[in-house]
């Protein structure tokens, strides 16, 4: 309090108006900043009205105006927030916790883009059994809440339940089902009694005391106690096999064996530590990193990372209470004890939020030493290996990309980095439907919505000089005569189906076709870099070079053009198979009793494909406009011959 005291006395209407040249407000933004009231609550900044940051504050006078001040304190990201704030909305609470609740909540509704937001906050799975039921069941639920039910969990995804649940299943006879159990009006077992999974108590075949009994076993070990079950299950296997009844024998075994195999899949911490979550929070670039580890009944359960998106540059603390605010809910309840790698600066008031939303106090502590610390080491280490792991990752598909391409500028002898390269190759058969594919590839990454065919229709024959030839003068033709309408509209070129024009070109091929693809670009007065790669030594041919160009095999640049160039094949290869399958289906057609011409491209025109063809039903061919029912089932009876 004396702190704001001192603030408020030292606060200089002048000055303040000196700094507002800062961020150059507008006059209604002037006049809020002025009259911020002396209170707790929550600041909503908005950009052209949409909200960019929530935030809290003990003193909204404060904590608001210092963002519109000149200070070196100020990260890059808050003067980028504060160089678009445009108009902003307080909300007046009673207190701190009040503050630090709404805050939380409207993080979740806006999700601003300056907050430190949760990039992965999926929900886990939680194992429930609900004691006030008459008999019990064991169920898979996504949301914990406050019903009075046992909850065992959270487990990392339903497949992990499911397996556990299986394993229980078959080691107790629990029932599975929804129904309402009535014992005066008995129900006829279902075949889950028949098969040993079931004491069928809906036919009055267990009473409510032995079912209970055998419900807190299920419970022993979903809370991690192995021992008891397995110790009974291999007594009973040994009684059965002393008594030669073999095949009960081997049910024990079979059911030790998956006990077994659950119990691998958790590792066991110390029976001493109950449950607890471990958090650990580093940065990572313009992020940070969360592991997240879950320890029930002292053992370890699974982990989780997550991504809280340009939160790099913030205190480690902030990061954890922006995370523990954001993760935990109705849907997903804290332990009771969260042993965390830093703690926050308001210790006090999360843990209040929690206990009221466990509904028992809840614990937050840096452990120094003991076993809990070596959770958090354990925890940190895992953060650690994750970061490299993704650093190196990074470093390869920086060497793919970007590095590739610096290299192949370098070779090239280029002006700047080539960003789109665009791949062309011709594909026929003994010069019968030609056809051509483009593809490209934006910043070393294949960009497949940009990929185009072609079918060649001024060239007779097979001659792929002539052919590529076409195809290039139609892409620039198309692309020229786009960039001039979009220009004119005052758009970016990029946005165009044909007007981003490439940076550079590789012709699948050796010096003829390379040198017909760079005339038809000169005859439209572009001069776009341009080189062939032959197949046989995987050549770099240049059209205005006489000697090729060699790279090492091992050479990223290399292995970037040759994915363009065998990209391109594929493509064409499938648009010409395409063709080549439907032209067959087309001439067959013909000799199909009651379909010409007309008949025979609706045909076509509606199923697109062959194999949509070949697979659809009479009634669905009689779907065509223009096709009656008699000659959609001949046409069907055709396919059928034919594909046999």
């Amino acid at each position: 309090m004396d702190d704001m005291k001192t603030l408020m006395a030292d606060w200089d209407p002048f000055q303040f108006e000196q700094d507002m040249n800062y961020v150059h407000l507008n006059p209604d933004l002037e006049w809020k900043i002025a009259n911020l009231p002396d209170s707790p609550g929550c600041y909503l900044m908005k950009h052209q009205g949409e909200i960019i940051y929530v935030g809290k504050a003990k003193n909204l006078k404060n904590r608001v105006s210092q963002y519109f001040r000149p200070s070196r304190q100020h990260t890059p990201k808050v003067r980028a927030m504060v160089s678009k704030i445009d108009d902003f909305d307080i909300m007046l609470v009673d207190g701190e916790l009040e503050a630090f609740t709404l805050e939380c909540n409207l993080i979740k509704l806006h999700r601003p883009h300056y907050n430190i937001l949760l990039k992965d906050d999926k929900h886990y799975p939680f194992i429930r059994v609900d004691l006030k039921e008459r008999y019990p069941r064991v169920q898979l639920v996504r949301r914990q809440e406050k019903d009075g039910a046992k909850y065992f969990g959270p487990f990392q995804g339903a497949t992990v339940v499911r397996e556990v649940l299986d394993v229980v299943r078959m080691v107790f006879p629990i029932r599975a089902c929804a129904w309402q159990i009535n014992p005066d009006k008995p129900r006829r077992p279902c075949v889950h009694h028949q098969i040993g999974q079931c004491p069928a108590p809906c036919a009055g075949m267990i009473s409510e005391e032995d079912y209970l009994g055998t419900i807190h076993k299920v419970m022993e070990f979903l809370n991690g106690r192995y021992a008891p079950v397995l110790d009974e299950m291999k007594a009973r296997m040994a009684e059965a096999a002393a008594a030669m009844n073999y095949e009960r024998a081997a049910v024990y075994r079979d059911r030790i064996r998956a006990v077994e195999a659950v119990m691998q899949k958790q590792k066991a911490i110390s029976t001493a530590l109950g449950d607890q979550d471990i958090i650990a929070a580093m940065p990572h670039d313009a992020d940070a990193m969360v592991q997240l580890m879950f320890v029930r009944s002292g053992r370890l359960i699974g982990s989780e990372r997550f991504t809280l998106e340009g939160a790099g540059d913030e205190a480690m603390g902030d990061v954890l209470t922006q995370f523990i605010l954001q993760y935990y809910d109705l849907e997903n309840m804290p332990p009771q004890d969260l042993l965390l790698s830093v703690m926050p600066e308001e210790k006090g008031v999360i843990e209040q939020l929690l206990t009221e939303l466990h509904g028992r106090r809840v614990y937050l502590s840096v452990p120094v030493r003991g076993e809990k610390r070596k959770l958090v080491n354990m925890a940190v280490k895992n953060l650690r290996d994750e970061l490299h792991k993704i650093d190196k990752r990074n470093a390869s598909s920086y060497a793919r990309t970007t590095g590739a391409l610096e290299e192949l500028r370098d070779v090239l002898g280029l002006p700047t980095l080539p960003r789109r390269i665009e791949g062309y190759d011709i594909s026929n058969t003994q010069g019968a439907l030609s056809v051509a594919s483009e593809v490209v590839m934006v910043d070393g990454l294949a960009a497949n919505k940009e990929y185009r065919r072609y079918r060649i229709k001024t060239v007779e024959g097979a001659n792929d000089f002539a052919s590529i030839a076409e195809v290039i003068t139609r892409r620039l033709s198309h692309g020229l005569k786009e960039l001039e309408e979009r220009r004119a509209q005052g758009l970016d070129a990029e946005g165009g189906k044909f007007s981003w024009l490439p940076d550079l070109i590789l012709i699948d091929g050796g010096r003829g076709q390379v040198a017909a693809a760079r005339d038809a670009m000169r005859a439209l007065g572009l001069d776009i870099p341009m080189f062939g790669l032959a197949k046989r030594i995987e050549e770099i041919v240049l059209p205005d070079e006489e000697e090729s160009i060699l790279l090492d095999r091992h050479s990223n640049a290399l292995h970037l053009i040759q994915r363009v160039r065998d990209e391109a094949h594929r493509f064409a290869i499938i648009h010409h198979r395409a063709l080549r399958g439907r032209a067959s289906i087309a001439s067959r057609l013909d000799g199909v009793p009651g379909v010409g011409e007309k008949r025979r491209k609706a045909i076509l025109k509606h199923f697109k494909t062959v194999e949509a063809l070949r697979e659809a039903s009479a009634e669905d061919i009689a779907q065509v406009p223009g096709v009656p029912g008699g000659v959609a089932e001949a046409v069907y009876r055709f396919l059928r011959e034919d594909g046999e």
